[in-house]
């Protein structure tokens, strides 16, 4: 196969396996009933004037299946960090006894493990469809290697190629779907 092909295929998988791995982090911070501690991954707190991850100022645990431990580095972080889980619309409600915050979390719903199911196929879709623009991108510079001498079957070879890319990051999209779908669904 043509290098300038091979490194149009490189920079395709490179970026179809980000893809898979933002669908993957947007799907961690779906709750699925148990207690992690990656449900707290988005948010961020104002730590002497810059926006800090929660994880860089505090100990964040989990206790048992039910309950999140956020231990602050310093006792002054404990309303901002309490402030920054409301206004985050996890729909934990933090309690605190002046040296930690416990999270609560409230076991799922039939109605809300169906609203999560179509949240996690929502984001599955949305990890499709930029894995699609990825192979409709590496195409279309395939095509343009025409210009450089690069035959017609070599350039057919290598859509296929990126097709077959394509099915198996689209695969993995699907069965991290699927896992977290039985997690949900998991009572």
């Amino acid at each position: 196969m043509n290098e300038l092909i091979s490194l149009e295929l490189d920079d395709c998988k490179e970026n179809m396996g980000k893809a898979v791995s933002h669908t993957e982090s947007e799907l961690t911070k779906i709750r699925a009933g148990k207690a992690s501690p990656a449900m707290l991954d988005g948010i961020s707190i104002d730590y002497y004037g810059s926006m800090t991850p929660l994880s860089q100022v505090s100990n964040i645990n989990t206790t048992d299946a039910r309950t999140i431990v956020i231990q602050p580095w310093e006792k002054n972080l404990i309303s901002t960090i309490e402030k920054a889980i409301v206004d985050s619309n996890i729909g934990l409600n933090p309690q605190n006894d002046g040296a930690i915050i416990r999270l609560a979390v409230p076991p799922l719903t039939e109605e809300r493990r169906r609203d999560l199911v179509k949240k996690v196929k929502e984001e599955a879709e949305k990890g499709r469809v930029a894995i699609r623009n990825i192979r409709k991108d590496a195409n279309e510079s395939i095509k343009k290697l025409k210009g450089e001498g690069i035959s017609e079957d070599e350039i057919k070879v290598g859509e296929g190629e990126v097709q077959k890319l394509t099915d198996s990051f689209i695969a993995k999209v699907d069965q991290l779907a699927e896992l977290k779908e039985k997690d949900i669904m998991t009572v």
